[in-house]
C-alpha cells in the first residue's frame, strides 16, 4: 500500500527553517493519519472516541522507524526544463551550500496484526515533483496460475484525496470488440466526486476542521495518545537523521523522486509499471 503526498513546487526557505518538515509535519501528521484511517477496523459505533481508539491500536502495533526503512532526497535542476525547474535546491541563494535539508522522504511501515502482517505501508511525500495529488493506492497481489502471458499487471484500487476527489479501480480488462485475438488492456471502475455529486459543494481540509470546532466535534482531531504513539514511531529516526546529517540522495526536479525510493518499494513486493495514468473526466 502506498500513500503518497506530492507537490510540484518548492518553498526553500520554509524548508530550510523548519528542519526535516517533511518528516515532522507531512508525513508524521497527514499520512501517517490517513495510514490510520485505511488500516484501522471497523470501530464499535461512528463516535470520535471510537474511531480514535481503533486508530491509536494501529500506531501501537507500529514498531520505530529505522534509517535502513527510509530513502530522503534532494532535488536537482532539470536542464530539460524552463524557469526555476533548471534550478536545484542547493541553486537558492537563501540555501547554504552545504545543506543537507532533505525535499522528498519515503519510510516503509509495517503494521504487526493479524489483518496487515508483511504488508509494506510506503509513506512518500515532496517537493518539486511531477505532480500535485494526495493518494492511497492498495495494490492487489498476483493471481497464481496466469494464463495470459505475463500481460496482467496488477490490480490497484486508489483513493484520489486531492485534487479532484476520486476512488477508481484500475483493472485489466479484455479489449472490447477484437474476435480474432484476446488482448488485454487497463481501464478503471472511478467514481469522480465532483462529477457524480454536482450539485454538492466539497470544503476542503480547513473548511471542515473549522466546522468541526464550532459543531464540537473531534472527529478528525488527533487525541494526545495518538500523538504520542505517533512520535514514538518518528522521533528515534528524526533524532538520529539530525545528528549524523544524512545525505539525501539527488533527483531531478519534476520527476518521480529518486529512483533509490522506487527500488526500495521494488524490494518489499511493490509494482510499478508507469503505463497507466488515471484522467480526469473532461466535464470536471
Amino acid at each position: 500500500m502506498r500513500i503518497a503526498g506530492w507537490e510540484p513546487l518548492n518553498y526553500s526557505m520554509w524548508f530550510e527553517k523548519k528542519v526535516l518538515k517533511l518528516g515532522r509535519d507531512v508525513m508524521q501528521n497527514h499520512l501517517l493519519q490517513i495510514l490510520c484511517l485505511v488500516a484501522m477496523e471497523k470501530p464499535v459505533t461512528t463516535s470520535a472516541e471510537d474511531i480514535r481508539d481503533e486508530k491509536v491500536k494501529v500506531l501501537r502495533s507500529m514498531k520505530e522507524l529505522m534509517l535502513e526503512d527510509v530513502v530522503l532526497g534532494q532535488y536537482v535542476g532539470n536542464p530539460k526544463l524552463e524557469g526555476d525547474g533548471k534550478e536545484g535546491y542547493l541553486d537558492d541563494p537563501t540555501v547554504p551550500k552545504d545543506s543537507v535539508t532533505p525535499t522528498y522522504a519515503m519510510a516503509t511501515c509495517f503494521i504487526n496484526n493479524e489483518r496487515w502482517d508483511g504488508i509494506p505501508f510506503f509513506l512518500r511525500c515532496g517537493k518539486a515533483l511531477n505532480e500535485r495529488k494526495a493518494e492511497v493506492r492498495i495494490q492487489f497481489k498476483d493471481v497464481p496460475g496466469d494464463i495470459f502471458n505475463e500481460e496482467c499487471k496488477r490490480n490497484e484500487l486508489v483513493i484520489r484525496v486531492q485534487p479532484g476527489e476520486a476512488v477508481y479501480l484500475k483493472f485489466m480488462n479484455k479489449r472490447p470488440g477484437n474476435i480474432t485475438s484476446f488482448s488485454l488492456e487497463e481501464t478503471e471502475l472511478d467514481l469522480s466526486y465532483n462529477s457524480r455529486y454536482k450539485d454538492l459543494i466539497m470544503p476542503d481540509a480547513y473548511e471542515r476542521l473549522i466546522l468541526d470546532v464550532f459543531c464540537g466535534s473531534q472527529m478528525h482531531f488527533v487525541r494526545s495518545d495518538e500523538l504520542s504513539e505517533a512520535w514514538r514511531i518518528f522521533t528515534p529516526l528524526l533524532h538520529k537523521i539530525e545528528k549524523e546529517k544524512v545525505n539525501p540522495v539527488p533527483y531531478e526536479y519534476g520527476s518521480r523522486g529518486p529512483v533509490e525510493a522506487d527500488e526500495l518499494c521494488r524490494r518489499h513486493g511493490f509494482k510499478f509499471y508507469g503505463t497507466y495514468k488515471w484522467t480526469k473526466p473532461s466535464h470536471m
